[in-house]
């Protein structure tokens, strides 16, 4: 019974210290007029599912409870033929706070340029700094957009070796994709696609956004339990450098994927806040998001 015990012990251990980066739900929808056989989209499913969860995306160790949570919902819109399909991505990744049950959302995006082709008998594998396909290049490419993200949010600027892998993701790519605007891909598009996502987020201009990152996430969200006055601060303070950003950086994306994801959790802070902090937090959050006001209104009340 003890060598029972030993053994069971030693491969929860093993398991534990492989645990993977990523905990993803995957969903694949698609019309119900569609040729294609729907059981290759079951198959697409869990070939998503198994290279976001089970790949190794880092060199770093990762405990179970440490894995980055998130959803991938793919929303079949159009079957180009048999084999290719344009689709929709919706990606959404979460961060824990500290001394609380609470996850704080860092990603909430729709991709809506997204073209591939899958053949239930292709293997679904990306390769670091070769290009198999566009399916596997745009997953890898939130990935590891996702870990600059999350890294950021702990450290300053510790998502650097991240972005850099996503990158190196947009240098891999034949040149088509570079040149088709339609892509998601190709700095002739409109400053609103994977491009300039990472165009965005490496910037200079943009390097006081991601401090930002790191106050209103390790400073402000992580202190919110023990001192919720001086973790509301420390907040206002990341959204006030995020508006000098957004000055010195017109239109620029991030800043619309930071709303995007934050709305509604900097409404529900300072709906309960002292009248200053409410009226700068107002003004703020409007200005980042002007086509959204009437999600802060809460705010102001």
């Amino acid at each position: 019974m003890r060598l029972v015990v030993l053994v069971s012990s030693w491969l929860f251990l093993i398991s534990v210290s492989q645990a993977q980066e990523f905990n993803f739900a995957v969903d694949v929808k698609a019309p119900t007029l569609q040729t294609a056989d729907p059981k290759i989209f079951e198959e697409l499913k869990n070939r998503v599912t198994e290279l976001l969860n089970n790949r190794r995306w880092t060199d770093e160790t990762y405990q179970d409870y440490e894995r980055i949570k998130g959803n991938l919902n793919l929303t079949i819109t159009n079957e180009l033929n048999a084999t290719t399909f344009a689709a929709e991505l919706s990606i959404q990744a979460i961060r824990p706070v500290y001394g609380s049950t609470y996850e704080t959302p860092i990603l909430n995006h729709i991709d809506k340029e997204f073209i591939f082709q899958f053949e239930s008998t292709t293997p679904v594998i990306y390769s670091e700094n070769i290009f198999n396909d566009n399916l596997t290049s745009v997953l890898a490419f939130y990935m590891y957009y996702i870990l600059g993200l999350d890294h950021d949010s702990f450290s300053l600027y510790g998502g650097d070796v991240y972005y850099q892998r996503a990158n190196e993701i947009i240098n891999s790519l034949p040149a088509e994709y570079a040149q088709d605007s339609k892509s998601g891909w190709s700095s002739k598009a409109n400053g609103r696609n994977r491009y300039y996502m990472i165009e965005n987020i490496l910037s200079p201009r943009t390097r006081p956004y991601r401090k930002a990152l790191y106050e209103y996430h390790l400073k402000g969200l992580d202190l919110m339990a023990k001192n919720s006055e001086e973790g509301k601060l420390a907040i206002l303070d990341a959204l006030k450098s995020m508006e000098t950003v957004n000055s010195d950086y017109p239109n620029s994306m991030i800043i619309q994927m930071f709303a995007n994801a934050k709305a509604q959790e900097v409404t529900e802070i300072f709906a309960v806040a002292d009248r200053n902090q409410k009226n700068d937090v107002y003004r703020i959050m409007t200005t980042l998001d002007p086509a959204n006001r009437n999600k802060y209104i809460p705010i102001r009340r």
